[in-house]
């Protein structure tokens, strides 16, 4: 059985593209182009799902057309519309470590050097010129700078990421609701 910190979100199957089973799949990571792993994870019922990938071609930066095995007609790519796809981290790791993307560290828990636990990475948003780690701390987003000179130090095994931020970039007291 595969558990949820084996795997990290990397995108979402849209609908199905043509008659022959293929599906459009967004993605925010292209790591499954970049190592070597035949399969996907798919989170179907709540359970963590392989699929092999039969073929996959690029439509743009962010989506493809993905053909996976035993998936051949419209009908039943039709049943991974909207289904969060998923990456096994143990291939992601295995590669070349300068070639993760930040989206590997979701579900990291996040500590401050001197701060302490802030919260577990939620998501990560790069829609900006600056990527932030959206952090769940204490029900509240908190937005963290996903830069390099910030990070401490990272513990792949405990699936933990320290960082040691500038005074005043965490108002802590300021997060709370007036």
């Amino acid at each position: 059985m595969i558990r949820k910190e084996e795997v990290y979100k990397i995108g979402l199957f849209n609908k199905p593209h043509g008659v022959h089973g293929e599906l459009s799949f967004t993605f925010t990571d292209d790591i499954f182009d970049r190592v070597e792993s035949d399969y996907l994870i798919c989170k179907l019922d709540g359970i963590f799902v392989p699929f092999f990938i039969e073929e996959y071609r690029f439509r743009s930066d962010n989506t493809a057309l993905i053909k996976l095995e035993g998936v051949d007609s419209t009908e039943r790519a039709a049943m991974f519309t909207n289904i969060e796809v998923y990456f096994p981290a143990k291939h992601a790791e295995s590669g070349d470590q300068g070639e993760l993307t930040w989206d590997f560290f979701v579900g990291f828990r996040m500590e401050e050097v001197h701060e302490g636990y802030l919260g577990e990475i939620i998501e990560v948003d790069n829609t900006t010129v600056n990527t932030l780690f959206i952090v769940d701390h204490q029900g509240k987003e908190l937005l963290v700078p996903a830069q390099d000179e910030f990070i401490e130090n990272i513990d792949e095994q405990h699936k933990v990421i320290t960082v040691n931020l500038p005074k005043g970039l965490l108002d802590l007291e300021g997060t709370e609701e007036f």
